[in-house]
């Protein structure tokens, strides 16, 4: 070691002790490389270390809100709270429709296709479908497959001991319908997401589907609920409905006419009874009907609610109406005379007027007892047809119902400055116009009441209704009249007697068109009636479709389904009886048209 001037030391050069070089000089540790490569390195690190640190800033501080929302849309979920759909009740608050909880199977397929293979059979066997359609729905790309949907709760438990990876469930609510087929053209049904398809169902959807709620969780892979987060929005139940119908009346006017349908051999038939007072639908039936409670087998023909969507031509039930008219006019009285001839046929133009029976020289209200198209002809024929086009469209025919009913027809009745003479004499006793059954029960409003008419209702009345005067209310007690003497004796429908009571009404029976032309072997028949008349309260109208049997005429067919209805609902209604005729006095070969 080696000192300087002043004294201190300088430390010598380290050398290698084996063969004395300074680690300095060692070529070891000589550099080869160019200087810049290093340096570029150096930089590339630092740029790569800065683009970290500047998408780490980004996603840490810039894009916190998306990222977040990204997480929740991988654990978190908002499930539906379905509402309770109000109930459908008839007038004295029986349930006529209710929702039952049921639930709705849902499956990750991948895991659900991983469990053993006996656990899927026992599955499908649940879930009452086929192991091989089981298997097709699992076979799928999605994510999310629906099972089978409105399952019932004991079935969901047996479900649920099965103890299936990526099997869940979600609660729904199914419609069940107490009286089933009796009801359902009234009451009608909904699909399997509980929206209304048909009748009162789809009529008042706004009102008895309510709104859903919501609530958030989160989930893990499988699709387990691990956490509640919180409840987003109360559910709210839908509104109950009050129909004006009653189940009783109902019942009778059901099987009523079934068992005229199955009686005379016939297509199809139709019954409606309306409140006098209220102008409510007490009861509307049709027969073919259908389960709502199972729909499996459901044919158009017996959804077809015919009373509101069938138009018919109404024969002779549209005769008072006329009668009403010239009654109104002041141009005939119930006595004043026309000559029907004794032949029976009355020829306007080409075209020739027939009666079923002759009858002569005979007052306006045997033209309504014995039904003589000639004596309406002739009766018709002495108006303007611009009267007869306002009578007719006052009482509701020709014009779009207001009903709140889904599927109602306005029926068809044409201009009057297009009609003929004699398409004014076939209109007076009820072809070339077309109507449906309620709208001919309506019609019958202006007779049973004091000449004027209400509006329907389905639902239950609360408020007096207010109507429209279409005729005087001595015309109308002189129609009621009128319409007794059609049910007596020497009337047309004898057979619609109810024993007891004093009714009245209007037999019809008119040819169907078909292709064109009217058929000589199809028929409707048809019968419109008030019950009591000393005091009206039921306006009953039945229809009959393609009666095959030996009779086919209205007074064959339909007056004896009103007399029926009418007798066992006037019982059921607790109407007091209005006659001391208790025997019913049936000619041997009553007159029917």
């Amino acid at each position: 070691m080696k000192r300087t001037g002043n004294g201190a030391r300088m430390a010598a050069p380290r050398v290698a002790a084996s063969k004395g070089v300074a680690f300095s000089k060692s070529p070891v540790l000589a550099v080869r490389l160019p200087t810049w490569r290093s340096r570029v390195v150096l930089f590339a690190l630092f740029a790569a270390f800065a683009a970290l640190a500047g998408r780490a800033l980004w996603l840490q501080a810039m894009s916190t809100s998306f990222l977040q929302q990204q997480g929740k849309s991988r654990y978190e979920r908002v499930l539906e709270l379905p509402a309770t759909r109000g109930k459908i009740m008839d007038r004295n608050g029986q349930v006529l429709a209710s929702s039952l909880p049921v639930k709705a199977v849902w499956a990750i397929p991948d895991d659900v296709l991983a469990e053993p293979p006996a656990k899927l059979r026992a599955l499908a066997k649940l879930l009452e479908m086929p192991e091989a359609d089981l298997r097709k729905k699992l076979d799928s790309d999605r994510t999310f497959v629906y099972l089978k949907r409105q399952v019932e709760m004991d079935v969901i438990d047996q479900i649920d001991q099965l103890d299936i990876d990526g099997l869940d469930t979600r609660k729904e609510y199914k419609r069940f319908y107490p009286q089933g087929e009796v009801m359902t053209h009234l009451v009608g049904f909904t699909n399997v997401e509980d929206v209304g398809q048909e009748s009162m169902e789809l009529a008042q959807q706004k009102t008895l589907v309510g709104a859903t709620g919501s609530r958030r969780v989160i989930k893990d892979r499988l699709g387990r609920i691990v956490e509640d987060v919180g409840l987003s929005k109360e559910p709210h139940d839908g509104r109950d409905l009050t129909l004006s119908v009653d189940s009783k009346l109902q019942y009778i006017a059901y099987t009523s006419i079934k068992e005229a349908v199955q009686k005379f051999n016939a297509k199809a038939g139709a019954a409606v009874v309306l409140d006098v007072h209220t102008g409510e639908v007490l009861a509307l039936a049709n027969w073919p009907t259908y389960n709502p409670n199972d729909r499996s087998k459901l044919t158009g023909e017996q959804l077809r609610n015919r009373v509101i969507t069938d138009t018919f031509e109404p024969g002779s039930t549209l005769k008072p109406f006329t009668v009403a008219l010239a009654l109104e006019t002041k141009r005939v009285t119930p006595n004043t005379l026309f000559d029907t001839t004794t032949s029976g046929r009355f020829v306007i133009g080409d075209r020739t007027i027939r009666d079923t029976h002759p009858h002569g020289v005979i007052d306006v209200t045997t033209i309504i007892q014995k039904s003589s198209n000639i004596g309406m002809s002739k009766m018709a024929l002495a108006m303007p047809p611009q009267e007869m086009w306002e009578m007719f469209t006052k009482s509701g025919f020709g014009q779009a119902p207001r009903f709140g009913f889904p599927g109602a027809v306005a029926g068809r009745v044409r201009p009057h400055k297009a009609w003929r003479p004699v398409e004014q004499a076939n209109m007076a006793f009820g072809h070339g116009i077309s109507v449906s059954l309620l709208q001919l029960a309506r019609s019958y409003m202006i007779f049973a009441r004091d000449g004027d008419i209400i509006p329907l209702s389905f639902q239950k009345v609360t408020e007096k209704p207010v109507g429209q005067q279409v005729i005087s209310a001595k015309t109308a007690a002189e129609i009621r009249v009128m319409l007794e003497t059609v049910v007596g004796p020497g009337g047309t429908a004898s057979r619609a007697q109810v024993p007891g009571y004093r009714v009245g009404g209007k037999t019809g029976t008119a040819q169907k068109l078909v292709n064109g032309r009217y058929s000589q072997t199809k028929y409707i028949g048809s019968f419109a009636g008030i019950a009591p008349m000393s005091n009206p309260r039921f306006i009953i109208a039945v229809m009959v479709d393609e009666p095959s049997g030996a009779v086919h005429t209205g007074g064959g067919v339909a007056a004896p389904t009103f007399a029926a209805l009418a007798a066992n609902a006037l019982r059921a209604a607790n109407v007091p009886p209005d006659s001391t005729v208790t025997e019913i006095i049936i000619p041997e070969h009553p007159l029917e048209e």
